[in-house]
């Protein structure tokens, strides 16, 4: 499965984002707008994945932003890492998303716009990514939550425990499963999407 290489769950060169928390909860801007610079687009991406809509994963982004920023002046630097509670945030918001809207069929969710280099390739790309949405869309929740975020977002099983809340091994399994009826569900379309066999 493709992982996107963008994605580190590592922080950035510079200050923690423990530390950068600890500065904006007393009161200094530049340091809640490097936070932000450097965590909305991780969340804004796991939202879109599972959500599959621009303007739904762009309210999750932004509320599970504004609760990071709310428990700023009581976050105990040490434990969970910021990035790992706003993915664990993430998930559980836009999991209750999905369970408020499963009378919408799947076909009326717009895929978001991509931008891509060549309009053949775009049109590959984009039957790749529908067609993996889609099957993603049919997974259980937590499997899908699992696939999503080891295989695309290339976060390691501890870092998923952490966010789903639960141990190593359940993620061992959600992944597994996840894998599989994945499979299951693209076997026909290999040809068709231009897959190598």
């Amino acid at each position: 499965m493709p992982r996107d290489s963008s994605y580190q769950m590592t922080e950035p060169e510079g200050q923690s984002d423990d530390a950068l928390l600890a500065r904006y909860a007393r009161g200094d801007a530049a340091a809640a707008r490097e936070l932000l610079d450097r965590l909305a687009p991780r969340v804004l991406r796991l939202a879109r994945r599972l959500l599959q809509d621009q303007a739904e994963a762009e309210d999750v982004t932004q509320d599970a932003m504004l609760r990071l920023w709310r428990i700023a002046p009581d976050w105990q630097a040490g434990g969970a890492k910021p990035a790992t509670w706003l993915h664990r945030v993430t998930v559980n918001l836009a999991t209750d998303r999905l369970r408020r809207r499963r009378g919408v069929a799947l076909d009326a969710i717009e895929e978001p716009g991509d931008p891509a280099p060549a309009v053949v390739e775009a049109m590959i790309d984009g039957d790749r990514r529908r067609a993996l949405d889609d099957a993603l869309a049919l997974l259980p929740d937590r499997q899908r939550v699992a696939v999503v975020l080891r295989h695309l977002e290339g976060m390691t099983n501890p870092e998923i425990a952490a966010t789903m809340g639960i141990g190593v091994e359940a993620v061992e399994s959600l992944t597994a499963r996840g894998k599989r009826r994945l499979a299951q569900l693209l076997v026909g379309r290999r040809d068709e999407l231009g897959f190598e066999r």
